[in-house]
């Protein structure tokens, strides 16, 4: 069977979806980075799969031109005489991959019989070999085993246990991502249909899986009921279900036998370093991995700014590890929920630093961790070394939401716009709720002249902000990022009305005064007003805020104002900062309270 490799741009995912499909439809084996292992470094995977492939296909755009990633597997496809070009919206591949035909598939609905796609088969069964379907002619399809992790109802009557239903749909998820022989839809994805009554068969196209896993949990005190069906996405069969009557303690025992229940029924061959990637939790004890689950809620959904946020991760983490010394994973949730409180709100008996360097000498590879020290160096302006641990939190894992969320931030302090976006999007596929993150790429979208994504990250940060509003109306963070996505849309008037809105429930939440002149300087150009509330913001802010400030691209309208500038360099000099840079000067210390 040939091995044909896909390379693609990230927005054209759907596209290369279809194409896999189609080569998949003729008996070809076809690979594409949806389908990275959990457990091994992705450059690893990408490399082993394009030097084994006998033809790699690019699918070039407008956006895989720009993306160092497809140039790099072109160009070791050009090298070893394993390269088919396609454009997807009549973009010409750059130099030099321009001297090398390229198909036309543009507008292609993905059918077989299309010229265009008659050229590109052609070329793959040239350097692929035909397959025995093409040549028998009556071998049917092989289909592709996939699956999409619906998530779990809470069914405990009570919205506080949400937290715990949701993290073992995602638990359940990461388990099966481990399966190299399985395709699994993204938490983030699959998450789009939570709360909703889904047809599973029209869940199952529109996520272009073969198979859906959906279910329940009950939890009541330290009983549980979990019930999980494994469902055929093209007939709607149930292929195996059970349900679970179990004590908390089992519910390790519980996630591991549904895992290997959906091995046995899809018939996928587990290897050895699978089945223990699968097997290892990170703590024996239930009631730490309970704690652990409601410290993350808080620091997903929780209120950027009011340090209370802060607080309860520290405290459920440390009961976690009351219960559990040696859990790495909690270990590194409160290293950042440390590392914020020391350097965004000047409490300096937190550091976070120690923390992280514990839960690595645990367990290695807590990529995690590596992201909380490349947090903790930013902040001192550390650049290289920021670098350095962020870089190898991702080679750890790149699915990973929290690592791509720091290495976002990592890169957008050093003005790195193009890296920060990319990391930044990678962060909101994977984690459903977290209208901060596109907060975030509404600011690389405007640095970088996209007025259509900027407008669509308006949208996702009013929708998505609404959403945390409804659990928590008083939410400032929330509140000051659905004014931000209104002022992206347009809708200056209901701007205003929101910013008074926060003001009255949150005032001294300097987060959102900040965030709210960013909607002033940026959206509606308000340069007056901006700085307005800059001074009540900046004048009292500490370090990590400052440093912000001398290099956020939404401040840049007030970039050359004399009053943002010495009230800038004032604030700089009180929190240690030298003058005109983001760096700290080498003697700074925690930063004062004003």
């Amino acid at each position: 069977m040939g091995h044909v490799f896909i390379s693609y741009a990230r927005p054209d995912e759907a596209r290369a979806s279809r194409v896999a499909d189609a080569l998949r439809g003729q008996g070809y084996e076809v690979w594409r980075d949806d389908e990275l292992p959990a457990h091994k470094a992705y450059t690893e995977v990408i490399e082993e799969r394009l030097k084994s492939a006998q033809a790699v296909v690019v699918l070039w755009s407008a956006e895989a031109v720009k993306s160092e990633w497809v140039r790099a597997e072109a160009d070791v496809a050009r090298n070893a005489g394993t390269l088919i070009q396609a454009t997807l919206d009549s973009s010409m591949p750059p130099l030099p991959f321009n001297q090398i035909h390229c198909a036309r598939i543009e507008g292609w609905t993905g059918d077989p019989k299309a010229a265009a796609w008659a050229k590109l088969s052609a070329s793959v069964a040239a350097l692929a070999g035909p397959t025995a379907a093409r040549e028998e002619g009556r071998r049917p399809p092989r289909r592709e085993r996939s699956i999409a992790v619906l998530p779990f109802q809470n069914m405990s009557g009570d919205p506080e246990q949400e937290y715990f239903s949701d993290g073992i749909s995602e638990d359940i998820t990461t388990d099966l991502s481990k399966i190299s022989a399985l395709r699994v839809v993204a938490r983030n994805t699959a998450f789009t249909f939570k709360g909703q009554s889904v047809d599973v068969c029209e869940c199952a196209r529109k996520l272009n899986v073969s198979h859906v896993l959906e279910g329940s949990v009950r939890k009541a005190g330290n009983r549980l009921r979990i019930t999980a069906q494994l469902i055929d996405g093209a007939t709607g069969d149930h292929l195996w279900a059970e349900r679970y009557d179990r004590e908390l303690t089992d519910i390790f025992a519980i996630q591991d036998e549904i895992t290997k229940e959906i091995v046995a029924a899809l018939k996928l061959k587990l290897l050895p370093e699978e089945k223990k990637a699968i097997e290892e939790r990170g703590t024996s004890s239930a009631e730490a991995y309970n704690y652990y689950l409601m410290a993350r809620q808080y620091w997903l959904t929780g209120n950027h700014g009011d340090r209370r946020r802060e607080e309860r991760v520290v405290r459920l983490c440390g009961r976690a590890l009351e219960i559990d010394p040696q859990y790495a994973q909690a270990l590194a949730l409160m290293a950042l929920a440390q590392i914020s409180l020391r350097f965004g709100f000047g409490d300096t008996t937190q550091d976070g630093l120690p923390t992280a360097e514990k839960a690595l000498a645990i367990d290695p590879s807590i990529a995690v961790a590596h992201s909380a020290k490349a947090r903790f160096f930013l902040e001192q302006g550390r650049h290289a070394e920021a670098n350095r641990e962020i870089a190898r939190a991702l080679e750890l894992e790149p699915e990973s939401w929290e690592v791509n969320k720091e290495a976002g931030r990592v890169s957008l302090s050093q003005r790195r716009i193009p890296e920060a976006t990319r990391f930044y999007e990678k962060a909101a596929q994977l984690m459903e709720g977290d209208f901060h993150t596109w907060a975030m790429l509404l600011t690389c979208y405007e640095a970088a002249g996209d007025r259509d994504k900027a407008r669509h990250a308006g949208r996702m940060m009013f929708s998505e902000a609404q959403k945390a509003l409804e659990k928590d109306p008083s939410n400032g963070a929330a509140l000051g990022i659905a004014a931000g996505g209104l002022a992206a849309m347009g809708e200056v008037e209901r701007v205003k009305e929101w910013i008074d809105k926060a003001m009255l429930l949150d005032g001294g939440n300097l987060n959102m005064r900040y965030n709210f002149a960013c909607v002033l300087a940026a959206q509606l150009n308000d340069v007056e007003g901006a700085i307005a509330l800059l001074e009540t913001t900046i004048t009292r802010a500490l370090s990590s805020q400052v440093r912000l400030a001398a290099t956020d691209p939404d401040l840049d309208n007030l970039r050359g104002n004399p009053r943002f500038e010495t009230m800038l360099a004032d604030a700089q000099r009180r929190v240690g900062l030298a003058p005109g840079s983001p760096n700290p000067t080498p003697e700074a210390e925690a930063p004062p309270r004003s």
